[in-house]
């Protein structure tokens, strides 16, 4: 029977350094929640955590209100998918599978029966008396997959699960995991620095940085409306502008200084006049043949298909941090010119698409954004 999971001021330290200052997290029964973030911000640590591995030195975890700290791994009843697949080479694909009922002493009538499923499910049937030598890496992927959740643990908890395969390996992978997690319905706690990853196959994504969790969100909402300047960098990619911000009437406008000014409805009713950074996403800009928004230059383009990148150097506008380009994305199917590289061009950013943040704390201006949501 799936779980839900409670973390309550967590803390984990090695020695004199502390890797969780103090974490809480929700994280509901039967959803498929992703730990997101860069190398070394505490998301593999807190698995591990939450499958017993490590100790915790403060807080507590509970799985649907029972507290765990002190239970061994084992006796947690969790399903764990490495990146390293961690199947045994000599046993059949199976008799891999298997292995985990008999370690939970599944009587033999429903191991066979839970196999033979777990096989259909993964799609790994027509594999079963191969040894792992003769599968692809998605293969054994799938392979560690069934073994971890025949036993029907109370929780699956999934470390970085698609890093060693190819690129097109991952895209399948994750829409089988995906659709494995929703047929079954069972909690899993998902490690990955892969934002696409994260964003395709997730129901709810937290942000970590530096051991805290920065945002909680559906993938929809991390992307398009962070919390924060980090949460706004880490996820896709944005570009960010010195603006300043001032209250004029009804509404509020945006001044870039270079003469551009837009209004923006989106902002916080209190928010008062300030020097603000915008982050604005290549996708929020829009090319002006009429010399209109702000200036720039094209000193390289990327084709992707569907869209064209440029990367532009911009006239009287100051970025923050001094990056050096800022980037526009262009529809390949409704543009009616491509641009070279050299070319001098205008562009204006959609307004009501844009993220404001303050200056001091970096975070976010826009109505209804908040750090923990559903």
């Amino acid at each position: 029977m799936s779980k839900d999971i409670t973390i309550k001021n967590a803390i984990k330290r090695y020695g004199e350094n502390t890797i969780i200052p103090n974490l809480s997290l929700e994280i509901k029964n039967g959803e498929l929640f992703t730990l997101l973030g860069p190398s070394g911000c505490g998301k593999t640590t807190l698995l591990r955590m939450i499958a017993g591995f490590n100790s915790i030195e403060g807080g507590t975890i509970e799985f649907s209100g029972s507290v765990i700290n002190n239970v061994p791994p084992h006796r947690r009843n969790i399903g764990m998918v490495f990146q390293d697949y961690a199947i045994f080479p000599h046993l059949t694909v199976e008799q891999n599978v298997r292995y985990g009922l008999k370690e939970h002493n599944v009587p033999r009538s429903e191991a066979q029966n839970r196999l033979d499923t777990m096989l259909r499910l993964t799609k790994i049937d027509e594999y079963r008396k191969r040894l792992p030598e003769n599968l692809s890496g998605g293969q054994q992927q799938r392979v560690a997959l069934a073994r971890a959740i025949a036993i029907h643990p109370d929780v699956l908890l999934m470390d970085e699960p698609l890093s060693n395969l190819d690129a097109k390996l991952r895209v399948e992978m994750r829409a089988v995991i995906r659709e494995i997690q929703h047929s079954i319905q069972i909690t899993t706690v998902y490690v990955t620095h892969d934002q696409e990853e994260a964003l395709a196959i997730s129901d709810r994504i937290a942000v970590m940085n530096l051991g805290v969790i920065q945002q909680v969100a559906q993938p929809h909402s991390i992307y398009t409306r962070p919390f924060n300047l980090f949460v706004a960098d880490f996820i896709g990619h944005s570009g960010f502008l010195h603006a300043h911000l001032s209250l004029d009437e009804a509404s509020h406008q945006l001044d870039f200084g270079n003469g551009y000014k837009v209004d923006i409805n989106t902002i916080v009713t209190n928010a008062p006049n300030q020097d603000v950074i915008v982050g604005i996403r290549p996708e929020e800009c829009a090319i002006n043949e009429n010399g209109i928004g702000i200036a720039a230059k094209i000193v390289e383009r990327t084709y992707l298909g569907k869209y064209i990148i440029y990367f532009v150097e911009l006239d009287g506008i100051n970025q923050f941090e001094d990056a050096k380009v800022f980037e526009i994305s262009q529809d390949v199917g409704t543009a009616e010119t491509v641009y070279e590289v050299g070319t001098n061009i205008h562009f204006t950013i959609y307004s009501n698409k844009v993220n404001v943040f303050d200056q001091k704390e970096g975070e976010s201006l826009i109505q209804g954004v908040t750090q923990y949501g559903d």
